[in-house]
């Protein structure tokens, strides 16, 4: 099993890169938020999951080991297999894990392929293994609010994972919409 990669960005795809370790490139899936960051030529360094199936050997990147552990944790969800626990980890990780230990599954259910019965199976089977680096109160009105905002921003065609990124450091005193949108625009 490959647990680990150091190397080059050869080539970057959609939803893929080829790093290029010595003499050989390997072609690595990994999500918006990495991907986001990379160019080519970049050196870079990934904890590897590696998926062996009986026609395919496929290997997902991710930038830390608790990154990782909690891909992991999901694909051992029943239902829920690589490219869906790729599509979660595009989200931010400690609002899925809000989530989780707080049984909200409509935030979890937003997640493309993931319907109610899903984030229910989710949130049965991770809610005492995981742990959030920051915990937050996903019931309260500015929870509802930044929900609203994410659902403009990708009518717009703008990527969750984006919104996330931006909006993570926004400052406290947007209260309206308006603010927000303008706010995540001039900073994009």
């Amino acid at each position: 099993m490959i647990g680990y990669l150091q190397g080059q960005i050869l080539s970057k795809n959609q939803n893929t890169i080829i790093l290029l370790c010595g003499d050989i490139g390997y072609e690595i899936y990994i999500n918006d938020n990495i991907k986001d960051k990379l160019e080519i030529k970049d050196k870079v360094s990934l904890y590897i999951h590696t998926k062996v199936r009986e026609d395919d050997i496929s290997l997902f990147g991710f930038e830390s080991k608790s990154k990782l552990d909690f891909f992991r944790q999901l694909i051992n969800v029943n239902g829920i297999g690589p490219k869906t626990g790729l599509e979660i980890m595009n989200n931010d990780i400690d609002l899925i894990k809000n989530a989780i230990i707080q049984e909200n599954t409509s935030i979890l259910s937003k997640i493309p392929g993931i319907g109610k019965k899903t984030a229910e199976r989710i949130i049965l089977d991770l809610k005492g293994k995981v742990s959030p680096d920051n915990l937050q109160d996903l019931s309260n009105q500015t929870n509802q609010a930044f929900n609203e905002l994410i659902e403009a921003l990708m009518s717009l065609g703008y990527q969750r994972s984006e919104v996330y990124k931006v909006m993570k450091n926004s400052p406290t005193n947007l209260n309206t919409i308006e603010e927000q949108v303008t706010y995540f625009l001039k900073n994009i």
